[in-house]
C-alpha cells in the first residue's frame, strides 16, 4: 500500500521531470531537497535513492527523444564514454570522503550558481559573434569530471553538462537527449555501485527502494509529457529555463546551509 510520503514523492517526481526534461536535467537535482527536508531520506542514502529516481524516471522522456531521432549523435556517445567510469569513482568518493549533507549542499551551491547566471546572461544578452562547438576533448574530459560529481551528488550531471554545454553555444535540441540518456546510464552504474558498497561500508548506503520507485514513476510519466512539449518551446525559452533553474537550485542549498 502506498503511503503519504510516497504519494508526496510521486507528485514531486512527475512535476519535476516535467518542467526540467525539455532542458537535458533529470529532475533528480530538484527532487534532492525535497527527499532530505520533506520526505526525511537521510544521508548518504538520499543520493542512490536519487539516481533510482533517474533509473525510472529516464525512459519516458528518452522514447520520445528516441521516437524524434535524437538519441543516436556523436554527443551522447562522448557524454556517455566520459561520465560512465566518473560515476564509479564519485560514489566512491561520496561514500568514504563526503558524507555530510552541509559539505554537499555548500558545494553544489558554488558549482551551480555561476553556471545558472551566466547562461542566463548569455541568454539575456547574446554574443554577436557565437563562440564555435566544444571540441571532442573538452567534451569527454567535462564528462568524466561531470559523472564523477554526479556519482558524489547523485544528480546523474545533465544538471551540470547541459548549463555548460548550451553555454559553449550548442542548442538545447542537441544537449537535451544526450544530457538525459548519460544521466540515465551513469545513474544505473551509480546505483548498482551504491549497492555493492552497502555491503561493506557503514552507515545508510542502500537507497530508499520505494521511495525512489514511487518518485521515478512520477518522473516517468512528467519527462515524457517534457519531452513532448520541448519542440514546442522557442531556444531562448529553453535556454533561460536552464539556466534559471541551475540557479534557483543553487541559491537554495546556499540558503539551507544558513539555517
Amino acid at each position: 500500500m502506498i503511503g503519504q510520503v510516497e504519494l508526496l514523492g510521486l507528485a514531486a517526481g512527475a512535476l519535476i521531470a516535467m518542467v526540467t526534461a525539455p532542458v537535458g536535467v533529470s529532475g533528480a537535482v530538484f527532487l534532492l531537497p525535497v527527499q532530505l527536508s520533506l520526505l526525511g531520506v537521510p544521508s548518504p542514502a538520499v543520493t542512490p535513492t536519487n539516481l533510482l529516481f533517474n533509473v525510472v524516471s529516464g525512459p519516458g522522456a528518452l522514447a520520445r527523444y528516441h521516437r524524434e531521432g535524437g538519441l543516436g549523435g556523436p554527443l551522447t556517445r562522448l557524454l556517455i564514454a566520459g561520465t560512465l567510469p566518473g560515476v564509479v569513482a564519485g560514489a566512491v568518493i561520496r561514500v568514504f570522503a563526503v558524507p555530510g549533507p552541509s559539505v554537499f549542499r555548500v558545494l553544489v551551491g558554488l558549482l551551480l550558481l555561476p553556471l545558472g547566471l551566466w547562461l542566463c546572461a548569455r541568454t539575456v544578452r547574446p554574443r554577436h559573434h557565437p563562440s564555435g562547438q566544444p571540441s571532442t576533448r573538452f567534451i569527454t574530459a567535462l564528462a568524466l569530471a561531470v559523472g564523477t560529481v554526479g556519482g558524489v551528488y547523485g544528480i546523474g550531471g545533465g544538471s551540470i553538462l547541459g548549463p555548460i554545454l548550451v553555454g559553449r553555444g550548442m542548442p538545447v535540441a542537441q544537449v537535451a537527449p544526450a544530457a538525459l540518456a548519460s544521466t540515465f546510464l551513469t545513474s544505473a552504474t551509480g546505483a548498482a555501485t551504491y549497492a555493492v558498497l552497502s555491503r561493506t561500508a557503514p552507515g545508510d548506503i542502500a537507497p530508499d527502494w520505494s521511495l525512489g520507485l514511487t518518485c521515478g514513476l512520477g518522473g516517468l510519466a512528467g519527462g515524457y509529457l517534457g519531452a513532448v512539449l520541448q519542440p514546442r518551446l522557442p531556444e531562448t525559452a529553453l535556454r533561460l529555463t536552464l539556466g534559471l533553474l541551475a540557479t534557483a537550485l543553487a541559491a537554495l542549498y546556499l540558503l539551507q546551509t544558513l539555517t
